[in-house]
């Protein structure tokens, strides 16, 4: 007989929960609208209706269920399931694992939705199989977790894996976080879309403009439909971003050395136009470090499944 939990992955827009067997698939995925803002205790009973809902569509019995895990935005503290600040939601010392549990009567764990979703291509996706990994996101910033002998790296503060806020250019670009230079203000999928906007505005002529048809339909994809046009102006953008990506994937080999490293994020769809120029450069920049002897580097491959994946396998991830 299988067993049976439920992951959570709780966006700012959405809150999807799956019922998830023992060979990490997802058997019955359910997503709801978060609706907010709302007080947090309406979020809570909204979520517990959605673990009741998915069970239910999924024909098991909510007893059934092993644990429920969740990956949430915001400072999270996995041992206790506390939230300390979850900016986005509004919410401050938000007592999220324990609430869960009264209002659902089984074991919950919390972690941030980053982790979480690491986790998950750990377990079941691109680093399956491998036993030290870094999941990388390019999107909007840089998100990043980190599986070392299998363990998700929490820090004592629970905040590690933050590799988006290494700086890579001393007192470059200014960050949200405070810094300047951080790797997420150059190689990220937005500060590519930046990059596309400023060349544009620098050449009139590029083919980014047909492409896009004006800057706000600008995204980071317009320079690589650029290049593949043969575009010499998209192919500047392009390949200046790839040294930027390079240059952050080379100081985490240098940092962890994991057996793999997993790229996601939309841009990751680009496949081996952005991989071979990343494992190019890493090789180079490593090589007198590893001797020679780099990770794999590959995309990332649950998509949008993996938070609800991660979530569900958080009791493996202590």
């Amino acid at each position: 007989m299988s067993k049976y939990t439920i992951g959570i992955d709780l966006g700012g827009t959405t809150m999807t929960a799956g019922v998830v067997n023992d060979q990490y698939e997802i058997v019955s995925k359910l997503t709801w609208a978060t609706r907010l803002p709302r007080p947090a205790a309406d979020l809570e009973k909204a979520l517990a209706d959605l673990c009741r809902a998915v069970a239910k569509q999924a024909k098991i019995s909510f007893s059934d269920v092993e644990y429920v895990g969740m990956g949430t935005p915001g400072s999270v503290n996995f041992t206790t399931g506390f939230v300390g600040y979850n900016t986005n939601f509004g919410y401050y010392d938000w007592n999220l694992g324990p609430d869960m549990e009264q209002l659902l009567n089984c074991r919950v764990y919390v972690e941030n939705d980053a982790n979480a979703a690491a986790f998950g291509e750990y377990i079941a996706g691109g680093a399956k199989g491998y036993t030290d990994a870094v999941i990388i996101t390019l999107g909007t910033g840089i998100g990043s977790g980190i599986i070392l002998g299998g363990k998700i790296l929490r820090g004592f503060n629970f905040a590690a894996g933050e590799m988006g806020h290494t700086v890579i250019v001393k007192d470059g670009r200014a960050c949200n976080c405070g810094r300047h230079g951080c790797w997420e203000r150059y190689a990220s999928a937005r500060a590519l879309s930046e990059d596309t906007k400023q060349a544009m505005k620098e050449n009139p002529d590029t083919l980014m403009w047909k492409i896009a048809g004006d800057l706000d339909h600008v995204n980071a994809k317009t320079a690589f439909d650029a290049m593949a046009a043969g575009d010499a102006c998209g192919k500047r953008v392009i390949d200046n971003w790839l040294e930027y990506v390079g240059c952050g994937v080379a100081n985490v080999v240098n940092t962890f050395e994991p057996e793999v490293i997993c790229i996601g994020g939309g841009v990751s769809n680009q496949g081996e136009t952005l991989l071979a120029p990343v494992r190019a450069y890493v090789e180079r920049e490593t090589a007198n470090i590893t001797g020679g002897r780099v990770p794999a580097i590959c995309a990332c491959v649950l998509r949008n499944d993996a938070g609800v994946i991660g979530a569900a396998a958080l009791a493996n991830s202590i």
